[in-house]
């Protein structure tokens, strides 16, 4: 990883988070979960936070299982160049009546960064164990990991994981 992108990480772990979630009930036991992360985590790090929430929301609630039914992204990322600046030099000479001016300009591009988000849309489908259709679905808590009661209650806010 280059330096500039750990900057950029270490940046957006500072800041109030690299990504967001949200999520609607479109049933008691299905949910719409939207999802938004900083450019830095591209389209895979923000598929792989609304996964995260797609298991807190099937734990939240009450469920312990979940199938991915769809899914959409979108990314708005794009570059955006600040304007430059001009910086010219040069010479005059004067012999008699006549003179002569010799001058060089150079523009400096200005800084560029990135800008707008990734977008990852899921709409899961929730199951209790042993609910028929479950022994195909995902499981919550290992789709979160060991410290999943800690995710569910401090919710997803990076992309780095």
């Amino acid at each position: 990883m280059s330096h500039r992108a750990i900057f950029a990480v270490g940046v957006c772990l500072l800041t109030v988070g690299c990504a967001r979630s949200s999520a609607i009930r479109t049933a008691q036991n299905e949910a719409i979960i939207s999802t938004t992360a900083a450019p830095v985590c591209g389209d895979e790090g923000a598929l792989k936070v609304a996964e995260k929430q797609a298991a807190i929301e099937t734990i939240k609630a009450g469920y312990d299982r979940y199938i991915i039914i769809g899914q959409q992204g979108q990314d708005t990322t794009h570059l955006v160049q600040m304007p430059g600046s001009y910086s010219t030099t040069g010479t005059a000479s004067f012999s008699g009546n006549t003179g002569f001016y010799q001058a060089n300009t150079v523009y400096q591009p200005g800084p560029m960064f990135v800008a707008g988000h990734h977008h990852q849309n899921l709409a899961v489908h929730m199951f209790k164990e042993g609910e028929l259709g479950s022994q195909n679905a995902l499981s919550a808590k290992q789709t979160l990991g060991p410290k999943w009661a800690d995710i569910v209650k401090d919710g997803v806010i990076t992309c780095a994981s």
